[in-house]
């Protein structure tokens, strides 16, 4: 079971029972997750854990078959205010082939405060703003299409922080990125952080990130195996069956040759 941050509040993201199923294969089995506001989790597992899936159930776009969650205080069926909300998803897809420049995709963070209506000069800031922070404020007129991987991830992260979300959730960010842009993608965070973000986090190597970490929630086959702070990731008393150990100041990822970084 996780265990939810301590306040008065009610948390940004309340999962509690959660099932789910892809497919016929259950791939959520009665997880309990919860973040409290201005809290960072991350959810840690192998591959196949549910991680990418808990973090989807999060924000409606993967059904639960039963359990209960809420955002904000409010049931999911009632929610409506997208705009507090800002997501990140795996790299890969987003803007894939799309002749569009680093400022308009960035810009597009802005679309569920103005339902389509033109930008206005609060917007041009906060679209220049979350450039800045990513470090891509240099390459704002150039085309997405001629970006690095590093890159493209930072404008991801830039469009979602566009919207100034008061819950950030990010799906693997660090995933094939090189350490330069990871330390940038941390420093972004950090900023959001500090002005109150709550922000729920897939990783498989806490990285840059680790002194941004309030909670550690490790997943294994669809449940919660057991929750730590980030210190605790590497102390094998915590987790004496485990096999796999996820470690705070773990190396980066490794580039393969190829790969886009």
């Amino acid at each position: 079971m996780d265990v939810p941050a301590p306040g008065g509040s009610a948390p940004v993201i309340s999962l509690r029972g959660a099932h789910a199923v892809l497919g016929a294969r259950p791939v959520l089995r009665g997880i309990d997750l919860t973040v409290g506001r201005g809290e960072v989790v991350a959810l840690l597992g192998a591959n196949g854990s549910g991680k990418s899936t808990a973090v989807r159930a999060a924000i409606g776009r993967v059904p639960l078959t039963s359990g209960e969650l809420e955002l904000f205080g409010t049931p999911l069926r009632r929610f409506r205010d997208w705009r507090r909300v800002g997501y990140v998803p795996q790299r890969s897809t987003a803007a894939a082939g799309v002749p569009a420049t680093v400022r308009e995709v960035v810009s597009s963070g802005r679309l569920a405060r103005h339902r389509l209506r033109p930008l206005g000069r609060t917007d041009r800031a906060a679209v220049q703003r979350a450039l800045e922070l990513v470090g891509m404020a240099g390459r704002a007129k150039d085309s997405v299409s001629a970006l690095s991987g590093g890159q493209h991830q930072r404008v991801l992260i830039a469009r979602a922080l566009a919207g100034e979300p008061e819950l950030l959730i990010m799906d693997e960010p660090l995933a094939g990125v090189d350490l330069a842009s990871q330390h940038v993608l941390a420093d972004a965070l950090r900023d959001q952080v500090a002005s109150g973000a709550s922000v729920l986090l897939v990783l498989h190597e806490l990285g840059p990130l680790a002194p941004l970490i309030d909670r550690s929630v490790v997943l294994r086959d669809g449940r919660v195996e057991r929750v730590a702070r980030p210190e605790q990731l590497h102390d094998p008393a915590c987790h004496p069956h485990d096999s796999e150990v996820v470690h705070p100041a773990s190396a980066v990822p490794r580039i393969e040759t190829g790969q886009l970084s």
